[in-house]
């Protein structure tokens, strides 16, 4: 079957017309991406040295996109794993780096779980009409901590973007009942947007051989306002609240039990994670727009809460507050255009377990970070360099950087390159976590340092650029690796810093574009090499596919999407030993295919479905936890 769809997939590459990678109505590089520069006036993407992917609203709609996480596995250079069911954690690789090496922002909050370090993209359901842009690459000297593999920006649109009202409920395979719904408008100077969504599931068996479904709700809701009193002031607020109430299932802990480290059935086995974020800033512009300064406050509070059938059984909090200010200069001619930004953030970070017997009280963390980053625009020809310096109340002060050019020849051929340096402090649960037995927190970590460089080309056909394909070589190199040691008497797991560096190269290519308004079609591939002390890092394949191509009938009133994405074979870790030291294990390589249709009955309804999993396949993503097989949704969507 995988040898089949294999060749099957070549052969629709090939016979369909040379194609692109964010489309919609724009060509890929007039997309402004605001991650990748602190002026918050963002770049185009075709002026960026870095690597950038732009999932765009439209592409969401016609992959049926519930679970953000899923949409993610079609961007070059990402992996994604998710333990057990929807709603299960869901970690997500860039270019071979941690999980908690990549910075997530949902509209420009920080919104990862001050405690443990990392956001969980399980808990991420997506809403109507956003996009989301993935910066690749070492981007700490813009960010700070967490940015070594790269930015994911979850950006939701605006009233004056997106403008009316909209709805949808579907449902489907494993008892599951899906909605979103959004209002959003624009009067003078006040626009806002207020969407939410809804994804239950009874879900199914992820133990081998189990039988108990394991199930999960998720809402997430978000409201944002935007007042331009006038050219020169603007106010931007910014409210998100997430919640998600998931069954999952432990790991068999009686070491004479022949099924002993494996997935097994764990009736009241739950979790819940709740958090709240918030923004509000304030934009002041000058000398006719050219001299922008923003002054802006953001919060998250997270809670997650993990029970057994004699109750909690672990559980943390989490609040992060966070001030900045930027302010950016733009001069020069139309010819050559210059601009200097700077920024001050200044952040706080409070963390408490709530595991019994775990570390007691409450501990925190400040950080001061300042930021310079200067930009160049010469026609075709773009320069850019930011450094930042972090000032830590508990790890060592960093200094990161990063520099990164682009030039567009008049053959429609670019060619790029970026170099740059990252870091990443220890977690709170890496410090100071205690489970009783089994793990001990290492107070003396250091931070994970990293620097790397890549170096890209696109080439891109017609006078509108309807199609490009491009490709890009990364090469990176880790420093103080943390990771999980097993040392005698006890075994413990205890975390500690390697004094071997780890390293990660590898290429990404795509191909992207719409030739006609009645064909979208986006491919993207990854080889990847990323090696700990030598040996190949867990749950990193070395080969990652996807490929989208969307139908349009003539009157665009009917649309039908496959998407077919491969993963390859890469290994795990599993603790089948009873001395607790774990065991590399071989995962299978797989193939996903999902099928979708939308017929627009109306200008105001239309009907949709998508079969998930054609092909019945079996896989893992994660050891001895077991997927689901063939599954079929449809539903309604109306919009004013």
């Amino acid at each position: 079957m995988l040898k089949f769809t294999t060749i099957s997939l070549f052969a629709l590459a090939t016979a369909t017309p040379a194609l692109a990678e964010t489309a919609g109505g724009e060509r890929p590089g007039d997309e402004i991406i605001v991650t990748a520069s602190r002026s918050g006036e963002g770049i185009e993407a075709d002026q960026l040295g870095a690597s950038v992917t732009v999932i765009d609203s439209e592409a969401l709609e016609l992959r049926q996109t519930r679970i953000v996480s899923d949409v993610l596995r079609d961007v070059p250079g990402v992996a994604v794993t998710r333990i057990g069911a929807v709603g299960g954690q869901t970690q997500i690789r860039i270019r071979g780096t941690e999980s908690n090496h990549v910075l997530v922002l949902i509209d420009g909050i920080e919104a990862a779980d001050p405690y443990q370090g990392e956001y969980d993209l399980g808990t991420l359901i997506a809403d109507p009409a956003v996009r989301i842009e993935v910066l690749r690459g070492q981007q700490s000297s813009l960010y700070g901590s967490d940015a070594i593999g790269g930015v994911i920006n979850y950006i939701t649109l605006s009233g004056r973007e997106a403008p009316g009202i909209s709805a949808r409920i579907e449902g489907g395979s494993f008892g599951t009942i899906s909605g979103g719904a959004r209002a959003a408008g624009a009067s003078g100077a006040f626009d806002y947007a207020i969407s939410g969504s809804y994804y239950g599931t009874d879900g199914y068996p992820t133990a081998r051989g189990g039988t108990r479904d394991v199930g999960s709700d998720s809402i997430g809701a978000t409201a944002k306002v935007n007042w331009t009193a006038s050219e020169a002031f603007k106010l931007t607020g910014v409210l998100r609240y997430s919640h998600t109430d998931a069954d999952t299932n432990n790991s068999e802990f009686d070491t004479t039990n022949p099924l002993f480290g494996f997935t097994v059935d764990s009736p009241g086995v739950y979790f819940k994670n709740e958090a709240f974020f918030g923004l509000l800033s304030a934009q002041f512009a000058a000398l006719d727009g050219r001299w922008v300064s923003t002054l802006s406050g953001q919060f998250a509070d997270t809670k997650r809460k993990g029970f057994s059938p004699f109750g909690l059984d672990y559980g943390n909090k989490g609040q992060r507050t966070k001030g900045s200010f930027t302010s950016a200069l733009s001069f020069g001619t139309d010819a050559v255009t210059h601009r200097l930004t700077g920024a001050v953030d200044v952040e706080r970070e409070n963390f408490q377990t709530l595991t019994p017997g775990g570390f007691p009280g409450e501990k925190h963390a400040n950080n001061l970070g300042v930021v310079g980053q200067y930009e160049l625009l010469a026609g075709d020809l773009s320069l850019g360099a930011s450094v930042r310096y972090d000032d830590n109340n508990r790890f060592d002060d960093a200094t990161t950087w990063r520099v990164q050019g682009s030039y567009r020849l008049p053959t429609g051929t670019r060619v790029r390159a970026a170099y740059g340096t990252g870091v990443k402090n220890p977690g709170f649960f890496d410090l100071y976590g205690f489970v009783d037995g089994t793990y001990i927190g290492n107070p003396n970590l250091k931070p994970e340092k990293s620097e790397g460089w890549e170096a890209g080309l696109e080439q891109s056909f017609g006078a509108d650029d309807w199609a490009t394909i491009g490709a890009t070589w990364f090469d990176s190199k880790l420093k103080n690796e943390i990771f999980i040691d097993f040392p005698p008497p006890n075994f413990d797991a205890t975390p500690g810093n390697r004094t071997t560096d780890s390293k990660q190269h590898g290429i990404e290519a795509f191909v992207s574009a719409r030739p006609i308004p009645q064909i979208r079609f986006d491919l993207a591939y990854t080889w990847l090499n990323a090696k700990e002390n030598g040996v190949a890092e867990a749950r990193r394949p070395k080969h990652v596919a996807s490929l989208n191509t969307t139908i349009f009938s003539a009157d665009q009133r009917f649309s039908g999407t496959l998407t077919v994405r491969y993963n390859g074979r890469t290994t795990d870790q599993a603790f089948t030993d009873p001395s607790f030291i774990p065991v590399t294990v071989s995962m299978k390589e797989y193939v996903l295919v999902n099928l979708g249709a939308d017929y627009k009955l109306s200008d105001r309804f239309a009907i949709y479905g998508r079969v998930e999993n054609l092909i019945g396949e079996d896989y893992e993503e994660v050891f001895s936890f077991a997927s689901p097989g063939r599954a079929a949704y449809g539903g309604v969507r109306v919009s004013f």
